[in-house]
């Protein structure tokens, strides 16, 4: 069961015009947000994520927060699982093809679910491969815009060598991976790049910082270079549907030991107990 445009409804029954901004133009922005329990994780993150990318393209929020929050809840029930990762989906609506925007048009809005399938174990404790590549993207990376091109072609170059995941440079340093954010670990401590205009603000990335802070692990948000990269003693994956993964390999090359490390473990800790203790309101880890 999705939403589109004010009705609950089959997927298969789904309709929208050709003529919509989004799929002439690709003029929208999306949200992707994780569901434990049958609870959205962080709604209220999401949601001021989403309003970020709203007003990033210059589009009116056609709901309210307390509106959104009811539309996301019926989707939940709606569709089986007990964990699901929603998919907002928000264009400027239909309209002739011209590329200004057009007068007195609703925006087009679409709700579904699918299964949240955590990462195999058997990656767990083997690491992923990924390659690395420019960063050739637009600069408005912080938008979660629904023209994903780019990214899809970086995110392809991956799985036609055999890896998991892009990680991508841009003037000598580090951005973000093609669908989600790096970490490094160099001397202990762990690197994570700054939040601006080159990447996308994740959520589990605000997790991960908030976990370091409060379990007094040395952490620092600056600029890292390709070097400290190539170099590092780890590498860590993160985003809301894969949570937190190790890198072992990058561009055929070991990262540190070539095998998952400390911090990847101490932190994959870090991060379930807090899954089960906050996003499912458990006492402990069943």
């Amino acid at each position: 069961m999705i939403y589109l445009n004010g009705d609950f409804l089959r997927i298969e029954e789904a309709r929208i015009s050709v003529l919509d901004r989004g799929f002439i133009f690709g003029d929208g922005v999306y949200e992707v947000i994780p569901v434990y329990s049958r609870k959205p994780f962080r709604l209220a993150e999401h949601l001021r994520r989403l309003q970020h990318s709203l007003d990033g393209i210059r589009l009116q929020n056609p709901h309210s927060d307390s509106e959104w929050t009811y539309l996301l809840e019926q989707i939940v029930a709606l569709n089986e699982g007990e964990d699901q990762y929603i998919y907002l989906h928000i264009t400027r609506g239909v309209a002739r093809r011209d590329h200004a925007f057009p007068q007195g048009v609703a925006p087009t809005v679409f709700i579904m679910s699918n299964p949240l399938l955590t990462p195999p174990p058997g990656l767990l404790h083997t690491g992923v491969v990924a390659i690395s590549a420019a960063d050739n993207r637009w600069l408005r990376c912080d938008i979660k815009a629904i023209s994903l091109l780019p990214n899809v072609l970086l995110r392809q170059m991956a799985i036609d060598e055999g890896a998991l995941e892009t990680v991508l440079f841009r003037d000598g340093f580090m951005t973000e991976g093609a669908a989600s954010n790096i970490f490094v670990v160099r001397n202990g401590i762990l690197l994570a790049p700054p939040k601006n205009h080159l990447m996308l603000p994740g959520i589990t990335y605000d997790v991960v910082l908030e976990l370091a802070q409060a379990s007094g692990i040395p952490h620092e948000v600056r600029a890292i270079t390709e070097h400290e990269v190539r170099t590092a003693e780890e590498l860590l994956l993160t985003s809301s549907t894969k949570e937190i993964m190790p890198i072992t390999r990058l561009d055929n090359q070991p990262v540190g030991e070539g095998k998952p490390g400390k911090m990847f473990a101490l932190f994959y800790q870090l991060y379930q107990s807090y899954k089960q203790t906050t996003m499912r309101g458990k006492s402990s880890i069943s």
